[in-house]
Formats: C-alpha cells, sequence, structure tokens
C-alpha cells in the first residue's frame, strides 16, 4: 500500500516506530499533489519549502529524543479562509488576491503547536459562499470520484485533497454544511463542531454566528485528534473542558437511542440516497442501538431562514473589503472609465447621482464590483435588503425567532434520544456546471444541515455507500452541544462495522 493511502492514526505510530521519517511522508504527499492536482484542482497554494523543512526540524528532533507534540510530522492542508502568518490567504478572491496576514488564527497555532506539517492552502468557494467550489475565482475544484463532478463546497478543496490522499487530511469551514456536505461527496468524514467548541480567530467571517472550524479526515479517530478547545482571543468560544476524544472515541457506546428525523425522508430526497442511509441505520440496529422517530417540525423553514440571517452577517462583515481600507483596489483610471454610462443607469435616481462626482465612491464601487464574484455580490444585496429600513422586522427579526424554534426541536428531540441521524444532503454530488445558473437549486441542497448551524449543535458525515454511478453518500449523525465526544464514538463504531472509509477513487 502507498505511503499516502495510510490514515493519519497510522502514519503516527509508523513515524513513533521510525519506519518512516516526516520528511519521506511530506515529500510523498508532495508528488501525490504533483501529479493529481492538474486533474482535481484541490490547492490555491502549496508551500513546499515550507513543508519540506519543517519535516527535517521534527525529524531532527525526534532523532536527538527531543520532545515533539502529538502530531508529529504528520502533513495537513488548509481551507485557505484561515489565515496562516506570512502566506497568501485569498478566500477563493480576487479581493484577497495578495493578502499575507501578519497572524496566524488560533486553529493554525494549535496544529504548528502540535508539530503538524503545513503543506498548503485548499480552495474553495469565495468566502465561503457556495456548495459546489465553482465559486472560486480561480478554479473549479473536480470530485476525485468523477472528475467531472463537483466536490461539494465550500470546503471542496478540503475534500477532494483528503479523498485523493493528497494529505491523511486537512481543515475546513462549515456556515451551513460547508464541511460535512463536501465530506459526503467526496467519500471521508467531516465534523461540524458545536458552535464555540473550537476557536474562530484568524478565520475570515462569513456569517459570525453560523460560521465553525472543523476536520475533514477518513476516519472518526483522526477527527478525533484535530479537535482543540477555546481561546480568549474568540469572545464566542466556550471556556470549557476539552475531553480526550482520540482516547474516548474506541469506547463503544452502550444503549444508545439514534433518532431518526420524519421530515428528512420525504419528497425531494433522491431515492438512491434514502436507501443508502436505511442501510447505515440497520448497522446500528445491528450493533444494539434502539432507533425511533423524532421531529424537527420547524426544518421546512430552515434554508429560508438560514438564507436570511447568514447574507444579513456577510453584508456587514465583507463591508470592509472596499478598496480604502481592506483588500483589492481597482486601478484609477478604471475609475472614470464608465462614469458616463453610469449616469445614464442613474439617471432617475438624483441622489445617487451626486455620489458619482466622488472619487472615492467611484473608487469604492468599481472596486466592489471587480473584485467579488457573483454569488458573493447576491448575498451582499440579499443581506443589505433584509436589513434596510422597512425590512428588518419582517425578514432579520423574523428568522432570529424561527431560529430559536429550530434550537428548541432539537432540544425536545434530545430529551428523547442521545443521537439525530439520516442524510447529508438530498443527493450524490452533481455535474460541474449542472446547478451554477440556479442559485435556489443550489440552496436547497443545504436541506438537511444548515438547521445544525442555526441550533448551534454539533454534525459529523461518514462514508455509508454508493450511488449505482459510483458517486460516495454521506450518513449523517447531529449531537446536542458540546456532544462531540459521543459523536466520534458512534461514527467510529460505525466505521469498525464497516469498510466505506477504505475505499479509494483510482485517478
Amino acid at each position: 500500500m502507498a505511503l499516502t493511502n495510510y490514515t493519519a492514526v497510522e502514519l503516527i505510530e509508523m513515524i513513533a516506530k521510525r519506519e518512516v521519517s516526516s520528511f519521506e511522508l511530506t515529500q510523498a504527499c508532495l508528488a501525490r499533489i504533483e501529479s493529481l492536482e492538474s486533474k482535481v484542482h484541490a490547492f490555491i497554494s502549496v508551500d513546499r519549502d515550507g513543508a519540506e523543512q519543517r519535516a527535517r526540524a521534527i525529524d531532527d528532533r525526534r532523532q536527538r529524543g527531543d520532545p515533539v507534540g502529538p502530531l508529529a510530522g504528520i502533513p495537513i492542508a488548509v481551507k485557505d479562509v484561515l489565515c496562516v502568518a506570512n502566506q497568501t490567504t485569498t478566500c477563493g478572491s480576487r479581493m484577497l488576491s495578495s493578502f499575507r496576514p501578519p497572524y496566524s488564527a488560533t486553529a493554525v497555532e494549535k496544529l504548528n503547536q502540535a508539530d503538524a506539517v503545513l503543506i498548503g492552502k485548499t480552495n474553495m468557494d469565495e468566502f465561503a459562499m457556495g456548495s459546489s467550489t465553482e465559486n472560486s475565482a480561480f478554479e473549479t475544484t473536480r470530485n476525485p470520484w468523477q472528475l467531472d463532478h463537483i466536490p461539494g463546497g465550500s470546503s471542496g478543496g478540503s475534500a477532494a485533497c483528503v479523498a485523493s490522499d493528497m494529505t491523511p487530511w486537512s481543515i475546513g469551514t462549515d456556515t451551513g454544511g460547508s464541511i460535512r456536505q463536501p465530506a459526503a461527496f467526496c467519500g471521508i468524514v467531516g465534523l461540524k463542531p458545536t458552535y464555540g467548541r473550537v476557536s474562530r480567530y484568524g478565520l475570515v467571517a462569513f456569517a459570525s454566528s453560523l460560521d465553525q472550524i472543523g476536520p475533514m479526515t477518513h476516519t472518526a479517530a483522526d477527527a478525533a485528534l484535530l479537535l482543540a478547545g477555546g481561546d480568549p482571543r474568540d469572545s464566542t468560544s466556550a471556556h470549557v473542558p476539552v475531553p480526550n476524544y482520540s482516547q474516548s472515541v474506541h469506547q463503544p457506546l452502550e444503549g444508545l437511542k439514534l433518532g431518526i428525523v420524519r421530515e428528512h425522508f420525504g419528497s425531494g430526497l433522491d431515492v438512491e440516497v434514502g436507501t443508502v442511509v436505511e442501510e447505515a441505520i440497520h448497522v446500528y440496529r445491528k450493533l444494539g442501538a434502539k432507533v425511533s422517530e423524532v421531529s424537527l417540525p420547524h426544518s421546512r423553514f430552515a434554508v429560508a431562514t438560514y438564507y436570511i440571517i447568514a447574507p444579513c452577517e456577510a453584508s456587514g462583515n465583507l463591508a470592509r473589503y472596499d478598496g480604502a481600507h481592506y483588500g483589492h483596489r481597482c486601478e484609477e483610471s478604471q475609475w472614470t472609465s464608465n462614469l458616463e454610462q453610469e449616469r445614464k443607469l442613474l439617471a432617475d435616481q438624483p441622489d445617487a447621482l451626486g455620489d458619482l462626482d466622488s472619487p472615492l465612491v467611484r473608487m469604492y464601487r468599481q472596486t466592489r464590483a471587480e473584485g467579488f464574484g457573483s454569488e458573493v455580490k447576491r448575498r451582499i444585496m440579499l443581506g443589505t435588503y433584509a436589513l434596510s429600513k422597512g425590512y428588518y422586522d419582517a425578514y432579520y427579526l423574523k428568522a432570529l425567532k424561527v431560529r430559536r424554534l429550530i434550537r428548541q426541536d432539537f432540544d425536545k428531540a434530545f430529551d428523547e434520544v442521545d443521537l439525530i441521524c439520516g442524510p447529508v444532503a438530498p443527493s450524490p454530488a452533481f455535474a460541474v456546471g449542472e446547478k451554477s445558473q440556479d442559485p435556489m437549486s443550489m440552496y436547497l441542497g443545504d436541506l438537511y444541515t444548515v438547521s445544525a448551524n442555526l441550533a448551534g449543535i454539533a454534525g459529523i458525515s461518514i462514508p455509508c455507500g454508493f450511488s449505482q454511478s459510483g458517486l460516495p453518500i454521506g450518513f449523517q449523525l447531529q449531537a446536542p452541544p458540546l456532544g462531540e465526544e459521543k459523536l466520534l464514538r458512534a461514527a467510529h463504531m460505525f466505521q469498525q462495522e464497516t469498510d466505506w472509509h477504505r475505499q479509494r477513487p483510482e485517478l
């Protein structure tokens, strides 16, 4: 078996036994990236020199007998929405194509402290807005199982690099399903922690009350190694002790009670997905789990609620990218190039015409017009509209009230069961370009994932089978707040009984 086919847990043991060095493993991953990147397009940037130097330094410390961290020598990739000091952090956008932050995100700092080897930054939908990675300003990542299909999004690059064994694991972010959905589409494990479980410091924000950082791996045991705790620099992080997930993950759950969401098995669910998910539930029944039906009655409003709250938060978070404060600035010659055309378009809006005479306003308008892609512009406009005078109460405030009802549905369900289970997405991965001109169809693909973000609970996607066309299908487990330990143990139980996580695409 090739070195890159092993899981992170297996590789850590191999390095500890001196069967392989960190430098050899890092070179194997870099060679794999070099051979496949032209097909998969998983990365925005690869730090070959930095990764090799770090791997050599870790090997040298180990050789001298100096202490090394728990992730010592294992290569990892991070989504390009996380700041890495002095490395370009683009968020998949032209607006930040040359941004090099002077500091690293807390999640990246903790990886460095654990002696992981950061190998590169992965491709993503621009500012994490999308479900297919087709919204990247640079390129479209491909699904390693079928290269003419999308890998999911917005963490599509992070999912594709793990699925194609470019790295043993990666870090993604999940605002409405952006870890779990690409994990399901690419046949890997993707964990969205409880809101506040992992510090968001250094994460370039899309929707601050929804964003969460999490691991993307082949196994639940690998994911257990990557969960970290709070951070005083992030006022929204939970300052509670972090369990030893990597130790408890191997302990089976006795008397597990699983809840099947009644509303998730109705119209809109692909027949193949429904069949494969039912088979996964049967595995838990064989393991002794008690399975019963639960209801999340307000889940039918989840997509509408999410696509009001998230764009509203995005419109505020992205206001700073104006050419004066942060990010790209258009060339001065472009400020006036379309001035006459704009005058004609705004002839019936005299107040707006006055703004056109301001060089600052012209620069601001042109910078945002050319710096942002169409999906980002769409969500900024939706959010700004919903927050505007006369519409705030009708849209945003009402959405916040429904969000509370969605959380109450989960609280009631978790009074009856330990975990909630069901599909991750209504269908397997779709073809590149199939939905890019139909935003509403794309948004409806988040039907089973956005509720967890609105409620702030934990969720995980684990591979559970394939469609007849050979595309992976994921199985979702959801836990109460700070229920990651039980979530990982249940996922590991499933993987001990199945081998879907051992399957690899033929690239």
